[in-house]
């Protein structure tokens, strides 16, 4: 994939998390569930190699677990 895709990808994966994050996204598993899915979506819809998928939804929500732990 070329660096403007991914790019594409992070800015919509940002926007999308930011959206529909809860509060307590990290300790529910039901909140973790769906942003997994949400993650699943747009890596889908771009075209990402579904089996590189799964790895990529583990290291977005990894980053977005310590932002969270920054704030």
């Amino acid at each position: 994939m070329g660096d403007e895709k991914l790019r594409v990808i992070a800015h919509e994966l940002l926007e999308s998390l930011r959206k529909n994050v809860t509060v307590d996204w990290a300790k529910r598993e039901s909140a973790r569930a769906n942003m997994r899915v949400l993650v699943k979506r747009i890596l889908k819809k771009y075209g990402y190699p579904p089996d590189l998928a799964e790895e990529a939804v583990q290291t977005v929500l990894a980053q977005a677990e310590a932002l969270l732990q920054e704030l």
